[in-house]
């Protein structure tokens, strides 16, 4: 979504999306380059059938890139709700603590007005 100027309406979103490109785009790239490695040392094949080597390779390259990926983004929403939790607890840990110690000062002040 873009604004009327035609600038992101997220500008976060918008540089996830880009990145993400970014990221794609070098992940192919390495998948070429391990690839083209590989099939290097298979040069008793003949090209048609060395370059579908290659091909395999790359996209099993890309494939076991994509599940890793996948495997870290998911742990990462793991971490994100496990840490939010602790996060959520401490607070309300802290706002029971500041309420417990302003009711202290409160009862120490109405004491000592009670008894001066």
């Amino acid at each position: 979504m873009t604004t009327a100027d035609g600038l992101p309406a997220d500008p976060r979103a918008f540089h996830n999306e880009v990145e993400g490109h970014l990221l794609a785009a070098a992940a192919r790239e390495e998948a070429r380059t391990a690839a083209a490695r590989f099939a290097a040392g298979l040069d008793r094949l003949p090209a048609a059938e060395r370059a579908e080597v290659e091909r395999r390779f790359a996209a099993e390259h890309l494939a076991l890139a994509r599940a890793s990926w996948e495997r870290t983004a998911r742990r990462g929403a793991e971490l994100r709700g496990e840490y939010e939790a602790v996060y959520r607890e401490l607070r309300a840990r802290l706002l029971a603590g500041l309420l417990l110690g302003l009711t202290l000062v409160v009862a120490v002040d109405f004491v000592v007005l009670a008894s001066g």
